[in-house]
């Protein structure tokens, strides 16, 4: 017997546990015999949390789950001395060390939970525990969401339209949502035919014109098994390539913290100027958390017409069809990017109302539209 409350049944109503546990299992992870899974979580995820369980232990591998409780973000970040803060513990390494993939799933209780907290603080805890991340990410891993009231509020949905909204982004109201993202990384694989060609990218729109070099840099397909939802192909650009400004008009909320309209100048691939309406201490201290935070370690180009407005969380924002992301800080090593960083911030530029991305001088994006595609 289960336990459920009227906003788990108001959420399955509109998305199917049991339909997205199988998609996670098998098209995200590929989860064998033997394997070890580590599932991170809160306990607002509980009715996908049990469906997990279910398919992980039928397909005979090892499920542990890692459940957060209300406050315990706050409570760390508030509470924490010098070690916890700047090293890491030897049993999250050791765990690191022996999963076979990690499967986190936002579910928050309170998605400001560390506003007035110390940027400072976020950002001694992120360099602390890159050893750690390191390892993690160099094993199967794939990141996803449920609803929850929080999550829907920030959206400005009510829970039902933000439950509906979940599965269409991550096409499970479709006869076959596998199909589908098959269809969509077939759409990709032809959108990175014409990126590999391309030594030099321009972005233009409403306060921006930046120019980026990504000539010989390795495209990646993303195409919902390591995020889901995705949509999106994305690179390492040159660490010195990166000319003008850029506005990012889409707001974020790394670590909780709301953070709007970032504007940042780059002069030889380094930021030289940023400001920020809203979040400015964070962003100024983000781009101090080592060398490489004020270099860019990732261009994405987000293809997922599913998803067509912003909700706040970056999972889905930066997949959005018609609009670019810039990460500031880490590579991923399989881009060619060797930018190295603790940090990696996806920061979202929406082209759709009069923005434009071009290759080589040849128009790509304009106006919602993929040139030739």
């Amino acid at each position: 017997m289960t336990h459920s409350s009227p906003e788990d049944a108001v959420v399955t109503e509109m998305l199917d546990p049991r339909l997205m546990a199988d998609l996670l299992v098998d098209y995200c992870l590929e989860i064998e015999a033997g394997q070890h899974i580590v599932v991170r979580s809160s306990s607002l995820a509980t009715p996908l949390l049990i469906e997990l369980q279910r398919a992980i232990l039928e397909r005979e591998a090892w499920p542990r789950f890692d459940l957060s409780f209300p406050g315990q973000a706050r409570g760390f970040y508030e509470h924490a001395r010098s070690p916890q803060l700047d090293d890491f513990d030897n049993l999250a390494m050791a765990e690191a060390k022996g999963l076979s993939a990690v499967l986190g799933i936002q579910a928050p209780y309170e998605t400001g939970e560390l506003n007035g907290i110390d940027p400072a603080r976020i950002q001694r805890a992120l360099r602390g525990r890159a050893p750690v991340r390191e390892r993690a990410l160099s094993r199967r891993w794939c990141s996803t969401l449920w609803p929850t009231p929080a999550a829907a509020s920030l959206a400005g949905m009510s829970l039902s339209d933000y439950a509906a909204f979940v599965a269409g982004a991550t096409f499970l109201d479709r006869p076959d949502p596998v199909a589908a993202w098959n269809e969509l990384r077939a759409f990709q694989h032809r959108l990175i035919e014409r990126l590999g060609k391309a030594k030099e990218l321009r972005i233009q729109g409403e306060g921006t014109d930046l120019t980026l070099q990504v000539h010989r840099r390795t495209w990646v397909n993303s195409d919902g098994r390591r995020n889901m939802p995705s949509g999106e192909v994305f690179t390492g650009p040159h660490e010195t390539s990166a000319q003008g400004t850029i506005r990012f008009g889409v707001p974020s909320a790394p670590a909780g913290i709301a953070v709007d309209g970032v504007e940042l100048t780059f002069r030889d691939g380094e930021v030289v100027d940023a400001r920020a309406q809203v979040g400015e201490d964070y962003l100024r201290e983000a781009i101090a958390t080592d060398p490489g935070a004020r270099r860019l370690g990732e261009i994405g180009i987000g293809t997922n017409f599913g998803i067509r407005r912003p909700t706040g969380t970056i999972l889905f924002d930066e997949k959005i069809g018609g609009t670019v992301h810039l990460a500031l800080g880490r590579s991923y090593p399989e881009t060619g990017g060797r930018n190295q960083s603790a940090l990696h911030w996806d920061l979202i530029c929406d082209l759709r109302d009069g923005g434009s991305l071009s290759l080589d001088g040849e128009p790509l994006l304009v106006d919602r539209r993929f040139a030739g595609l």
